[in-house]
Protein backbone atom coordinates (compact mmCIF):
# COMPACT_ATOMS: atom_id res chain seq x y z
CA UNK A 1 0.00 0.00 0.00
CA UNK A 2 2.78 2.60 0.76
CA UNK A 3 4.23 1.94 -2.74
CA UNK A 4 0.85 2.99 -4.31
CA UNK A 5 0.70 6.32 -2.38
CA UNK A 6 4.12 7.75 -3.48
CA UNK A 7 3.36 7.89 -7.24
CA UNK A 8 0.14 9.83 -6.47
CA UNK A 9 2.09 12.54 -4.59
CA UNK A 10 4.60 12.85 -7.43
CA UNK A 11 1.86 13.33 -9.99
CA UNK A 12 0.17 16.00 -7.88
CA UNK A 13 3.39 17.96 -7.52
CA UNK A 14 4.01 17.74 -11.25
CA UNK A 15 0.50 18.95 -12.04
CA UNK A 16 0.83 21.89 -9.62
CA UNK A 17 4.17 22.91 -11.12
CA UNK A 18 2.70 22.77 -14.62
CA UNK A 19 -0.24 24.98 -13.56
CA UNK A 20 2.01 27.59 -11.95
CA UNK A 21 4.34 27.70 -14.96
CA UNK A 22 1.37 28.12 -17.32
CA UNK A 23 -0.03 31.05 -15.31
CA UNK A 24 3.36 32.78 -15.30
CA UNK A 25 3.64 32.36 -19.07
CA UNK A 26 0.15 33.81 -19.66
CA UNK A 27 0.97 36.73 -17.37
CA UNK A 28 4.19 37.43 -19.26
CA UNK A 29 2.44 37.35 -22.65
CA UNK A 30 -0.51 39.58 -21.59
CA UNK A 31 -0.50 42.95 -23.49
CA UNK A 32 0.09 46.15 -21.48
CA UNK A 33 -3.09 48.00 -20.39
CA UNK A 34 -4.34 50.78 -22.70
CA UNK A 35 -4.25 54.39 -21.40
CA UNK A 36 -7.52 55.43 -19.80
CA UNK A 37 -9.91 57.92 -21.40
CA UNK A 38 -9.26 60.28 -18.51
CA UNK A 39 -5.54 60.41 -19.31
CA UNK A 40 -6.20 61.17 -22.99
CA UNK A 41 -8.74 63.91 -22.18
CA UNK A 42 -6.34 65.66 -19.81
CA UNK A 43 -4.28 66.97 -22.76
CA UNK A 44 -5.26 70.68 -23.19
CA UNK A 45 -6.75 71.69 -26.58
CA UNK A 46 -4.77 74.05 -28.80
CA UNK A 47 -5.53 77.78 -28.28
CA UNK A 48 -8.16 79.31 -30.63
CA UNK A 49 -6.85 81.41 -33.52
CA UNK A 50 -6.45 85.10 -32.72
CA UNK A 51 -9.22 87.25 -34.23
CA UNK A 52 -8.15 90.71 -35.30
CA UNK A 53 -10.62 93.52 -34.43
CA UNK A 54 -12.23 95.30 -37.42
CA UNK A 55 -10.33 98.35 -38.60
CA UNK A 56 -11.89 101.85 -38.74
CA UNK A 57 -12.90 103.11 -42.18
CA UNK A 58 -10.35 105.33 -43.86
CA UNK A 59 -13.04 107.26 -45.76
CA UNK A 60 -14.99 108.63 -42.79
CA UNK A 61 -15.97 112.29 -43.22
CA UNK A 62 -13.38 114.78 -41.99
CA UNK A 63 -13.37 115.13 -38.22
CA UNK A 64 -14.98 111.75 -37.59
CA UNK A 65 -13.82 108.16 -37.12
CA UNK A 66 -15.32 104.71 -36.72
CA UNK A 67 -16.25 101.51 -38.51
CA UNK A 68 -18.82 103.26 -40.67
CA UNK A 69 -21.54 100.66 -39.98
CA UNK A 70 -25.09 101.33 -38.79
CA UNK A 71 -24.16 99.94 -35.35
CA UNK A 72 -20.79 101.75 -35.15
CA UNK A 73 -20.91 104.74 -37.49
CA UNK A 74 -18.19 107.29 -38.12
CA UNK A 75 -18.70 109.57 -35.12
CA UNK A 76 -18.61 113.32 -35.52
CA UNK A 77 -18.77 115.95 -32.79
CA UNK A 78 -19.48 119.61 -32.10
CA UNK A 79 -21.40 121.45 -34.82
CA UNK A 80 -20.34 119.11 -37.66
CA UNK A 81 -23.24 118.53 -40.07
CA UNK A 82 -23.65 116.50 -43.25
CA UNK A 83 -27.13 117.87 -44.00
CA UNK A 84 -29.01 121.06 -43.28
CA UNK A 85 -32.69 120.57 -42.41
CA UNK A 86 -35.00 123.61 -42.08
CA UNK A 87 -38.73 124.06 -41.57
CA UNK A 88 -40.17 126.05 -44.48
CA UNK A 89 -42.83 127.70 -42.32
CA UNK A 90 -45.58 125.79 -44.13
CA UNK A 91 -47.75 123.06 -42.60
CA UNK A 92 -50.34 121.24 -44.70
CA UNK A 93 -52.55 118.24 -44.06
CA UNK A 94 -49.41 116.13 -44.67
CA UNK A 95 -47.61 117.90 -41.84
CA UNK A 96 -44.74 120.40 -41.61
CA UNK A 97 -42.72 120.85 -44.82
CA UNK A 98 -38.92 120.82 -44.63
CA UNK A 99 -36.06 121.94 -46.84
CA UNK A 100 -33.12 119.52 -46.89
CA UNK A 101 -29.67 120.30 -48.31
CA UNK A 102 -26.93 117.73 -48.80
CA UNK A 103 -23.76 119.61 -47.77
CA UNK A 104 -21.35 116.91 -48.93
CA UNK A 105 -19.82 115.64 -52.17
CA UNK A 106 -21.52 112.22 -51.88
CA UNK A 107 -25.12 111.03 -52.33
CA UNK A 108 -27.09 110.37 -49.14
CA UNK A 109 -29.87 107.80 -49.00
CA UNK A 110 -30.43 107.17 -45.27
CA UNK A 111 -31.14 109.85 -42.69
CA UNK A 112 -31.97 110.10 -39.01
CA UNK A 113 -33.63 113.46 -38.29
CA UNK A 114 -34.67 114.92 -34.92
CA UNK A 115 -37.49 117.50 -34.98
CA UNK A 116 -37.94 120.03 -32.13
CA UNK A 117 -40.85 122.36 -31.36
CA UNK A 118 -40.77 125.77 -29.58
CA UNK A 119 -43.39 128.27 -28.43
CA UNK A 120 -43.35 132.00 -29.21
CA UNK A 121 -40.95 132.65 -26.31
CA UNK A 122 -38.48 130.05 -27.54
CA UNK A 123 -39.37 127.48 -24.89
CA UNK A 124 -38.92 123.88 -26.02
CA UNK A 125 -42.18 121.94 -26.10
CA UNK A 126 -42.61 118.23 -25.50
CA UNK A 127 -44.13 115.84 -28.02
CA UNK A 128 -47.08 113.92 -26.62
CA UNK A 129 -48.72 112.41 -29.72
CA UNK A 130 -48.18 108.73 -30.44
CA UNK A 131 -46.80 107.77 -27.01
CA UNK A 132 -45.29 109.11 -23.80
CA UNK A 133 -43.98 112.72 -23.66
CA UNK A 134 -40.57 113.16 -25.26
CA UNK A 135 -38.17 115.98 -26.12
CA UNK A 136 -38.14 115.48 -29.88
CA UNK A 137 -39.62 113.47 -32.75
CA UNK A 138 -37.18 111.09 -34.46
CA UNK A 139 -37.50 110.01 -38.10
CA UNK A 140 -35.04 107.38 -39.35
CA UNK A 141 -34.67 105.36 -42.54
CA UNK A 142 -34.59 106.09 -46.26
CA UNK A 143 -36.76 109.12 -45.57
CA UNK A 144 -35.86 111.35 -48.53
CA UNK A 145 -37.85 109.49 -51.23
CA UNK A 146 -34.59 108.45 -52.87
CA UNK A 147 -30.97 109.50 -52.69
CA UNK A 148 -30.16 113.19 -52.20
CA UNK A 149 -27.35 114.04 -54.60
CA UNK A 150 -24.23 116.01 -53.62
CA UNK A 151 -25.14 119.62 -52.70
CA UNK A 152 -28.73 119.00 -53.82
CA UNK A 153 -31.67 120.82 -52.21
CA UNK A 154 -35.01 119.05 -51.82
CA UNK A 155 -38.34 119.68 -50.08
CA UNK A 156 -39.97 116.88 -48.15
CA UNK A 157 -42.69 115.91 -45.67
CA UNK A 158 -41.49 113.39 -43.08
CA UNK A 159 -44.15 110.71 -42.59
CA UNK A 160 -43.31 110.46 -38.88
CA UNK A 161 -44.08 114.17 -38.27
CA UNK A 162 -47.79 114.40 -38.91
CA UNK A 163 -49.86 117.54 -38.57
CA UNK A 164 -51.52 116.36 -35.36
CA UNK A 165 -48.08 115.59 -33.83
CA UNK A 166 -47.27 119.31 -33.65
CA UNK A 167 -47.72 120.38 -29.99
CA UNK A 168 -50.27 123.07 -29.19
CA UNK A 169 -48.67 126.49 -28.92
CA UNK A 170 -45.88 125.72 -31.43
CA UNK A 171 -44.47 128.81 -33.09
CA UNK A 172 -41.14 127.49 -34.39
CA UNK A 173 -40.05 124.07 -35.68
CA UNK A 174 -36.40 123.10 -36.04
CA UNK A 175 -34.68 119.90 -37.14
CA UNK A 176 -31.23 118.30 -37.15
CA UNK A 177 -29.91 115.42 -39.26
CA UNK A 178 -28.10 113.57 -36.49
CA UNK A 179 -27.18 110.66 -38.75
CA UNK A 180 -26.80 109.90 -42.47
CA UNK A 181 -25.55 107.11 -44.71
CA UNK A 182 -23.70 107.67 -47.95
CA UNK A 183 -24.56 105.39 -50.86
CA UNK A 184 -22.44 102.86 -52.69
CA UNK A 185 -21.12 103.65 -56.17
CA UNK A 186 -24.37 102.48 -57.77
CA UNK A 187 -26.31 104.89 -55.55
CA UNK A 188 -28.90 102.31 -54.50
CA UNK A 189 -27.58 101.00 -51.16
CA UNK A 190 -26.33 102.51 -47.90
CA UNK A 191 -22.58 102.08 -47.58
CA UNK A 192 -20.97 104.43 -45.04
CA UNK A 193 -22.81 105.61 -41.91
CA UNK A 194 -22.04 108.81 -39.98
CA UNK A 195 -23.59 110.36 -36.84
CA UNK A 196 -23.15 113.32 -34.50
CA UNK A 197 -25.11 113.02 -31.26
CA UNK A 198 -23.87 116.42 -30.05
CA UNK A 199 -26.49 117.98 -32.34
CA UNK A 200 -29.47 116.43 -30.57
CA UNK A 201 -29.44 116.85 -26.77
CA UNK A 202 -32.77 116.31 -25.00
CA UNK A 203 -32.72 119.92 -23.83
CA UNK A 204 -31.87 121.96 -26.89
CA UNK A 205 -32.07 125.77 -27.06
CA UNK A 206 -33.82 127.23 -30.08
CA UNK A 207 -31.22 127.62 -32.82
CA UNK A 208 -29.19 124.64 -31.64
CA UNK A 209 -25.43 124.47 -32.10
CA UNK A 210 -24.27 127.23 -34.38
CA UNK A 211 -21.82 126.65 -37.19
CA UNK A 212 -18.51 128.17 -36.21
CA UNK A 213 -17.29 130.85 -38.58
CA UNK A 214 -14.02 130.00 -40.28
CA UNK A 215 -11.15 132.45 -40.01
CA UNK A 216 -9.83 133.69 -43.31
Amino acid sequence: MPFAIRPSKSLSALAFATLVFGCEKEAAEAPPPKPSATAVASTPPPPPPKVEPPKPREDCPEGSSGLGTSAEPCKGSGDSRMMEVKYTGKTTDEGPKFQVINKTKKSILYGSVAVYFYDKKGKQLQITAGGKPRAMQICSGNIFAGAVKPEEKIYVFFSCVKKDYVPEGTKTIEAEAKGVAFTNEAGDKNDLYWSNMDLVPDERPMGGLKVKSKKK
